[in-house]
């Protein structure tokens, strides 16, 4: 996929408020619920509105949306404040709905955008318009599928696009509901500067006391904007209650937030940046100097594990090593995810190591 400038032309056009704010309930439940939440957000940093009226859910008997129904309310919201209007869309039926009620912002959901079939068959049902579409990562860490899903809207000549980080879903415990895995979004903005990058940090957190803080890194990594999960009455929400917040609770958010400048032309900033930025070039190659050597180390292991039959694995070696490094690393100012996600990888690398030795004629 080319790196073309009118990706990012449709949110110069809209000229609205850096960083955009994309607001509303995870869920319409009601007409008065939708109107009332709305006009509590406008005159606010809020510019486009959102809401569910199709709600995937993981379970059958779950809340599954109002339906079509929906789209009037919305309709409504959009004559009644003027907030540009978005939903999630999941096949040519909601799009073809959507397009009829003049929909401004469409967005294709995590669980939608693993299927290539249903990204395709939306990309089919949209060739062509002038609708902004937003393509949300894919509920598992893929880089491949998430760019995938926005090369199929772009070969269907959907020119307004952008991407939606709404967190990774994880078999491991964590604070998160879905894992940030912040290294995909900064790749996938490293390749395409000019693809609007907007961060859900309601899916992220799952809860709202974190929200704040998932935010503000979003912010502090050249996010384009926020969408954010906004409630009347959060506790008593149909779906997704833990994560919802006010919105007066967003007000406040949104003032606490701090805008970043992108850059700083000073020549004082840029030496002594220059200079930080040496010293981390210097430590990062000392540091895959000593994985170097520790794969080197864990080679000669398996030598004698394969001279002496032993098995690769040796789980009582590993807990203590995890153990001894997640207390060191707390005394270094390090977070007990990272220790673990950094010598998982280390141990799964030495892991590769010593089975080659063994599988070796």
């Amino acid at each position: 996929m080319e790196n073309k400038k009118e990706m990012r032309n449709w949110l110069d056009e809209l000229k609205l408020i850096h960083p955009l704010v994309i607001a509303g309930p995870c869920s319409a439940e009601t007409e008065d619920q939708v109107l009332k939440i709305a006009h509590d957000l406008k005159d606010t940093d809020v510019s486009v509105y959102r809401a569910g009226i199709w709600k995937p859910r993981t379970r059958p008997g779950m809340f599954e949306g109002v339906g079509a129904i929906g789209l009037k309310w919305l309709e409504k919201v959009k004559k009644e404040t003027g907030l540009l209007i978005a939903i999630e869309v999941a096949n040519a039926s909601h799009v073809k709905l959507a397009l009829e009620y003049d929909i401004d912002i469409l967005w294709i959901g995590a669980r939608s955008t693993v299927s290539p079939f249903i990204v395709q068959e939306i990309a089919d049902a949209l060739n062509g318009t002038e609708k902004i579409v937003l393509v949300k990562n894919p509920v598992n860490p893929d880089l491949s599928l998430w760019l995938g899903g926005i090369e199929r809207l772009y070969t269907a000549n959907i020119k307004k696009l952008g991407v939606i980080h709404r967190g990774f879903s994880t078999y491991e415990k964590s604070k998160y509901r879905n894992n940030p895995e912040w290294q995909l979004p900064i790749e996938l903005q490293n390749r395409f500067p000019d693809l609007p990058l907007i961060c859900d940090p309601s899916h992220i957190a799952g809860r709202r006391d974190i929200l704040q803080d998932i935010s503000q890194t979003a912010l502090d990594l050249n996010f384009d904007g926020l969408m954010i999960e906004t409630h009347i009455d959060p506790d008593n929400a149909w779906s997704d209650a833990a994560q919802q917040i006010t919105p007066k609770t967003l007000v406040q958010l949104m003032d606490d937030l701090k805008i970043r400048k992108v850059t700083n032309e000073e020549a004082d900033y840029k030496n002594k940046l220059n200079t930080l930025r040496t010293q981390i070039d210097v430590i990062d190659h000392g540091l895959l100097d000593n994985l170097g050597k520790r794969m080197k180390v864990a080679i000669e292991i398996g030598g004698l594990k394969k001279l002496k039959n032993v098995a690769v694995l040796q789980t009582k070696r590993w807990n203590e090593i995890l153990g001894k490094m997640i207390l060191e690393g707390e005394q270094k100012g390090l977070s007990e995810e990272f220790v673990l996600r950094m010598f998982k990888a280390i141990h799964q690398e030495s892991i590769n190591h010593q089975e080659k030795v063994i599988n070796s004629k």
